[in-house]
């Protein structure tokens, strides 16, 4: 595989140069052989069982490698912390594809300077449920880092009893976070933050090469926000609850990154919050745009001094490019939600439908997912409204007086490729992840993710995947899996 590490040229202030610890029996557990073939890893070592055992548990090293832990720090719920960094990760490197580089990081192979006391690895449920959340949010639309590997150590590892550990191998457009900006900030190592944005911009938005000085800066900045609505957008279209919006969690590339106290919504409520550490909420679904911009005001800090030099102009610019924020994101976001009730333009009015409809169904506790699925169906040239529930029955006439506006197939085909029919509900993805770690089978796991590839298209497995947990998932918690 030809890696190289660009993260290298940085400087070593960036990073620890260190080397994944060998565990005592890897052996491969998942592999996505799709994606191995779209970064174009060479087929004697795709076809090679053992040596991707080797390779992605970090007993190996690839010949061009040179493993790094990156530097970083973030707020966690609100709060700064200044020693986070790779504590249990290594980047072994980039691989060209596509006309892109795409890091190539093991998570769970060891402790690294950055560790705080932590053993450096990760049990087998993690793992398995980044590796199917990251897919399954690949295949919805949604920009994810992805998994290419999980890898059994056959070491145990301590979390609230003894468990299975294991490796996983995530790929990713970088790994800069708004906390890798905020380590050099705090720093007040100007230079390195200069260099960042430069090195972030090479990689993810050549189009700003174009500018110098403080327009750089404030365009570079504009772009990671533009990136970061675009991102909550999807999340919200889908359902998905991060969990954990830490800075050091939010991805300067606009992908979502770590998959730890995840969740996905299943009756309607912009209160919903599954993680067991979020105790007050803070990263709800609903307040998930909230969050967006309170991250992006962190990085705005670090960028002021780029900005201008003076402080209070500086002050003044950040405030005015942050203030872009919250009209821009209301913007896309009705746009989406338009589209989700097939509205190709969405104008002050709509917006009432749109707000009115999930009133309902949060007074309702509606299925978000079902919900969308039903209103979609109904749009269908066989399709008709008799599957819909009776309390949108006055709602349901609004909404048909306005899609008369639009040709009748426009609708149908725009809500078709924005509502899923299937998604990694959480009862599901905590069965086959008992099934996986109990048995040590990966059945269930290949199975559900054959599903999940195809969330907009009724496979005749789908069914086995689309019912709401029992109890509404109202007891059920999510955990950082660290």
């Amino acid at each position: 595989m030809n890696l190289k590490n660009s993260y290298l040229e940085l400087g070593d202030q960036f990073y620890e140069k260190i080397s994944p610890s060998p565990v005592s029996d890897p052996n491969l557990f998942l592999w996505n052989q799709n994606l191995a073939l779209e970064l174009g890893l060479p087929k004697e070592l795709t076809d090679d069982t053992q040596a991707l055992s080797q390779y992605f548990s970090g007993n190996q090293v690839f010949p061009d490698s040179t493993p790094i832990a990156l530097a970083y720090t973030g707020h966690q719920f609100g709060h700064f912390n200044p020693r986070l960094g790779d504590g249990r990760a290594h980047l072994l490197g980039e691989v060209e594809a596509k006309d892109s580089s795409w890091d190539i990081q093991l998570k769970g192979s060891g402790p690294t300077m950055f560790s705080r006391r932590g053993d450096g690895r990760c049990a087998l449920g993690p793992a398995v449920r980044e590796f199917i959340m990251s897919e399954a949010m690949h295949a919805l639309g949604v920009p994810t880092t992805r998994a290419l590997a999980v890898v059994t150590t056959g070491d145990p590892v301590i979390r609230e009893g003894v468990k299975p550990g294991a490796v996983v191998t995530r790929v990713a457009a970088s790994h800069l976070r708004v906390g890798t900006f905020e380590y050099f900030a705090a720093q007040q190592d100007l230079a390195a933050v200069e260099s960042l944005c430069h090195y972030a911009a090479d990689r993810h938005f050549p189009e700003l090469k174009q500018l110098s000085g403080s327009e750089f800066y404030k365009a570079f900045f504009t772009t990671v926000m533009r990136k970061q609505i675009e991102l909550i957008c999807q999340w919200m279209r889908v359902g998905f609850i991060h969990g954990v919006m830490n800075t050091d969690n939010t991805a300067i590339s606009g992908e979502t990154i770590d998959y730890g106290p995840c969740a996905m919504m299943n009756a309607y409520s912009p209160d919903t919050v599954f993680s067991s550490i979020d105790t007050q909420g803070r990263y709800r679904f609903g307040h998930q745009p909230q969050i967006g911009q309170w991250n992006m005001a962190r990085l705005a800090e670090c960028l002021m001094p780029l900005f201008d030099e003076d402080s209070t102009l500086a002050r003044e610019i950040a405030q005015a490019l942050l203030n872009a924020y919250a009209p821009e994101f209301q913007e896309k976001y009705f746009a989406m939600m338009g589209s989700k009730i097939g509205l190709s333009s969405v104008d002050t009015e709509d917006e009432r439908l749109i707000n009115d409809l999930l009133e309902i169904m949060r007074k309702s506790a509606m299925d978000y997912t079902q919900t969308f699925h039903l209103l979609t169906e109904s749009q269908n040239s066989s399709g008709s409204d008799a599957d819909l529930p009776s309390n949108l029955s006055h709602w349901k006439q609004r909404w048909h007086s306005r899609l008369a506006k639009q040709e009748p197939e426009e609708a149908y085909k725009l809500m078709r490729s924005q509502n899923p029919v299937v998604i990694p509900r959480n009862h599901h993805i905590e069965a086959i992840i008992e099934s996986c770690v109990i048995n040590g089978s990966t059945a269930e796991a290949e199975a559900f993710l054959a599903v999940l590839k195809s969330p907009y298209l009724e496979l005749d497995i789908t069914k086995h995947y689309q019912d709401p947990p029992a109890d509404g998932d109202r007891h059920y918690q999510t955990f950082c899996g660290t």
